[in-house]
């Protein structure tokens, strides 16, 4: 007799693990993993066909803690296996979980190379702007001036814009948002996921050991709403206490104005469009910075196209559709071969 078994609905419970998390007491982690498994049971995926791969570094420690299949791989090489991953089983919702450190120094190439290629893959990149497991060193995206354990006297290096250098090498998808707000971190990783191609999500995250209130001219209760300009496709970029603040084009520059002085209306807005092909203003978006500028935040890019790992499958149906050799058995057996009695 078959026994009907009755299919359950997931909820953010089934993805906690037994595991005991092992960050700082305050860490940003902990808001980005509590909306990591929030976002999964809306996916449309069963648990098994979930994998969260991970390279070197505190936000690394990801794949221990959700109730799904995952590798803790080595610094910097996360972006090779999930590639790999994918290409071997397309059905897998694939996730990266990556830091400053791991996806922009040592990981770098890799990085560029992901993007570049549009993998239908989801990155998840947690910037502190420190170096937090091995204790307070200066990372690729640390202000100049930072004063850390490698760079006591403040660093004089230049600081990457992960944004940027996304654009730089193609990137379809981007996009960013805050620790501090897991709500709308949640609605933009589940808009992740569901865009075919690489999805790259950048968290900025406070490390509150080595580098506390990093993004407090940001996030700051005083400041976030005239500091963050959060973005969505087809509305005009509003943001301020008074919604009354918003962003032109002057020339081939952005600006600031007010709504209501020296006769600017809303219609002299500029309207946020993610899909544009053109990254021309998601660049100029991207490198808004405070106190100048708002930061952008939400999803700033979004552009559709194949994916590699689609036109990697498609190739093969299509020479498979042609070959003379169909199997390991026909190759093995193909050519000039013999039997030894």
């Amino acid at each position: 007799m078959e026994h009907l078994v009755e299919e359950k609905e997931l909820t953010f419970r089934d993805f906690e693990t037994d595991q005991d998390v092992r960050w700082c007491p305050g860490c940003g982690d902990y808001a980005i993993l509590k909306a990591a498994q929030k976002v999964m049971p809306q996916i449309g995926k069963e648990k098994e066909d979930i994998v969260f791969i991970s390279g070197i570094g505190c936000s690394s420690r990801f794949p221990y803690y959700m109730n799904t299949y995952g590798f803790h791989t080595i610094h910097g090489r996360a972006p090779a296996v999930a590639t790999g991953v994918k290409l071997a089983n397309p059905n897998l919702s694939v996730w990266q979980v990556t830091g400053d450190g791991d996806a922009l120094a040592i990981g770098g190439n890799h990085y560029i190379h992901a993007l570049r290629r549009n993998i239908d893959i989801n990155i998840l990149l947690f910037n502190n702007e420190i170096y937090g497991l091995t204790k307070g060193q200066f990372s690729p995206t640390s202000a100049t001036g930072l004063k850390t354990k490698s760079s006591p006297e403040g660093t004089v290096d230049r600081s990457f814009n992960p944004g940027k250098l996304a654009v730089g090498a193609e990137a379809n998808f981007f996009a960013r948002v805050i620790d501090v707000d897991p709500k709308r971190m949640a609605a933009v990783m589940l808009m992740a996921e569901k865009h075919t191609g690489t999805s790259l999500v950048e968290i900025l995250q406070n490390c509150i050991i080595f580098n506390d209130k990093v993004f407090t001219n940001v996030t700051g209760k005083d400041v976030k709403l005239d500091m963050q300009l959060w973005l969505s496709h087809g509305e005009p970029m509003i943001f301020g206490k008074e919604r009354n603040k918003g962003i032109i084009l002057n020339g081939l520059q952005l600006e600031i104005v007010t709504i209501g002085e020296n006769g600017v209306t809303e219609a002299d807005v500029l309207v946020h469009d993610a899909h544009c092909s053109n990254n021309v203003l998601h660049n100029m978006l991207i490198s808004m910075s405070a106190p100048e500028f708002p930061v952008a935040f939400g999803v700033i890019r979004m552009v559709e196209s194949e994916s590699f790992d689609q036109n990697v499958w498609k190739q093969i149906e299509e020479v498979k559709e042609t070959a003379k050799i169909r199997s390991v058995d026909e190759l093995m057996n193909s050519g000039v071969t013999w039997e030894i009695e």
